[in-house]
């Protein structure tokens, strides 16, 4: 199969969908790989390093989508690429569908396979392409919002630690999942008091035994979030619906109940955001205030550290890319069953359910392009 890399063009985006390694084991099992001049440089990876591991490089972006038949990128495809999507190519990469509508209906137009990276699931409902971005992008919901609490960026000017004598700050993490886990994980090794808040008993049982005694369970309803949210000095929105649009927790109301300076972190802005008020940001411009809040709603967070995340990334996405390449999409899903839920349009049809639900959408079950 021959492997498209382009290089990524969202704002502030570093990140790549191939390491040199990556590449390596692709073109050892006979496969061509192309990758865009300086697609690897955010991340560390030279030209010469995808040449030495095997890989070719082409100079611009449109010569890539015109030679693949499987584009791997990072984040969707943003309006310039639209056009450059070829009838029947697949698209590796995630998409997050449910949160934009233009992108889905162009999509549709161009009839290509997109296999969304953050809806290939396991049989234990686990998403293991989503699973090592939620992560970085947990622990950096912290050490955003630790920094964003600072007086000269527009936070209460408070330690999120504290020191002795003085109490540190209240962290309130919406969502007990792979983010929330992590934002806690962070948030406690800083010394914060730390409140998760989840709708499963039975996650609030397993956190509440594998957590330091700064962090607390506490049931989440819209009763439990406004009473919380006046003490709250950092909130993280940490809530996940797999390929549908994340649901509002803090509507616009509840931001006047909310300490001056206090910060909210949407981690699920491209799903759509679970904070009403939420609108999504870039690196360039991250923040922004309403009614004395700091909204901190960067959509790719974890292209900020871009090498950390493009090797966990790629270490997960890697095994599946293989299969792909190996095997073509339709019998790679006929032989891995956690493939198929990835599957989310394919040739001008919506075959994800949620995705078809959230712009009222004619549904196609997958199993129509899985039977023959």
């Amino acid at each position: 199969m021959i492997i498209g890399v382009p290089k990524e063009i969202k704002n502030n985006e570093n990140r790549v969908a191939l390491t040199p390694a990556g590449a390596q084991e692709l073109v050892k099992r006979g496969h061509s790989v192309f990758v865009q001049h300086t697609a690897g440089e955010g991340s560390g990876f030279t030209d010469d390093m995808y040449t030495e591991a095997g890989a070719a490089i082409l100079p611009t972006i449109e010569d890539v989508y015109a030679i693949a038949e499987m584009i791997m990128k990072v984040k969707e495809p943003i309006e310039p690429e639209y056009k450059l999507i070829k009838e029947g190519q697949l698209l590796f990469t995630y998409f997050h569908f449910a949160s934009y509508e233009p992108l889905t209906k162009a999509m549709i137009e161009n009839k290509s396979v997109c296999l969304a990276y953050e809806t290939v699931e396991r049989p234990d409902r686990s998403l293991p392409l989503l699973v090592p971005m939620s992560e970085v992008a947990g622990r950096m919901a912290i050490q955003k919002g630790a920094n964003y609490l600072e007086k000269p960026l527009g936070g209460r000017g408070i330690l999120l630690g504290g020191v002795p004598g003085v109490l540190p700050a209240k962290v309130i993490i919406l969502g007990g999942g792979i983010v929330g886990t992590q934002a806690a994980w962070m948030a406690a090794g800083l010394g914060a008091d730390v409140t998760i808040m989840d709708v499963s008993l039975q996650r609030m049982r397993y956190l509440s035994d594998v957590m330091p005694a700064n962090v607390k369970t506490m049931m989440s309803n819209e009763y439990n979030i406004r009473e919380m949210i006046k003490d709250a000095d950092l909130i993280v929105g940490a809530v996940l619906i797999p390929g549908a649009k994340a649901p509002h927790l803090i509507t616009r109301d509840m931001l006047t109940d909310m300490k001056k300076g206090a910060v909210l972190v949407d981690v699920a802005v491209d799903q759509g955001g679970c904070i009403e008020t939420c609108k999504p940001t870039t690196h360039e411009n991250p923040t922004y205030v309403i009614d004395e809040v700091v909204h901190y709603c960067v959509a790719n967070m974890p292209g900020a550290v871009p090498y950390t995340s493009t090797l966990a990334l790629t270490n997960a996405t890697l095994p599946y890319a293989i299969q792909l390449a190996d095997k073509g999409w339709k019998v790679a899903a006929k032989e891995n069953k956690e493939l198929v839920p990835g599957l989310n349009i394919i040739n001008g049809d919506v075959v994800y359910k949620a995705v078809a639900e959230a712009f009222n959408l004619d549904y196609v079950p997958v199993e129509k392009y899985l039977a023959d």
